[in-house]
């Protein structure tokens, strides 16, 4: 699909792609091949069928020592077998404590195609490849309310310029097909300065 459904990110932000489908996902978003040190930001990607190579760790403890600020891409969830919140408790493992300041909800057939952010509580729906933002049922509310109070701790532990800083790291659901995410991205990549 060709349609772009997310914000221009800022042309000048060099941001570094990291993982098993980091040229499909950079022409995605349109970013440029950029070495990790030279970065403003770095994505890992976390594949739900893969996870993520002992290289790509050796990377995100790199970017660590450089406190590059980065996300991790939650990639390749349309399997059903392995949903958001098991991939990023894994990725939480393997790399350092992610924050999820999303959640997946599921269509009747089990396909992921909306978001609710748990700190404004709007659900992002992507189900016909547009995305229509609007407000979160009230039992969507309630099904959140534990996932919304641990982010908005931490949130409060890291403070509101976490990511920027390169000390929170948020993980991000994302589905190619349907834009699921792409939206949340850019919004986060946007907050950052460009180092140049």
């Amino acid at each position: 699909m060709s349609t772009q459904i997310f914000p221009s990110i800022a042309p000048n932000l060099q941001v570094c792609v990291v993982g098993k489908t980091s040229v499909e996902i950079a022409k995605y978003f349109g970013f440029n091949p950029c070495p990790l040190e030279d970065s403003d930001a770095a994505i890992f990607i976390v594949s739900a069928t893969d996870g993520i190579s002992p290289e790509d760790v050796a990377l995100w403890n790199t970017a660590r020592d450089l406190y590059i600020p980065s996300l991790v891409l939650i990639t390749e969830l349309t399997n059903g077998e392995i949903d958001f919140d098991d991939m990023s408790a894994i990725a939480g493992r393997l790399l350092d404590p992610v924050q999820t300041p999303l959640l997946v909800l599921h269509d009747d057939f089990g396909n992921p195609t909306a978001l609710i952010d748990l700190e404004s509580l709007k659900l992002s729906d992507y189900s016909t490849g547009i995305r229509v933002e609007r407000d979160s049922d009230a039992e969507h509310k309630v099904l959140v309310f534990e996932f919304r109070k641990e982010f908005l701790e931490a949130i409060e532990e890291f403070g509101e310029t976490g990511f920027q800083d390169g000390l929170s790291f948020p993980a991000i659901p994302f589905i190619s097909s349907n834009g699921l995410g792409s939206f949340e991205v850019a919004t986060l990549l946007n907050q950052l300065p460009s180092r140049r």
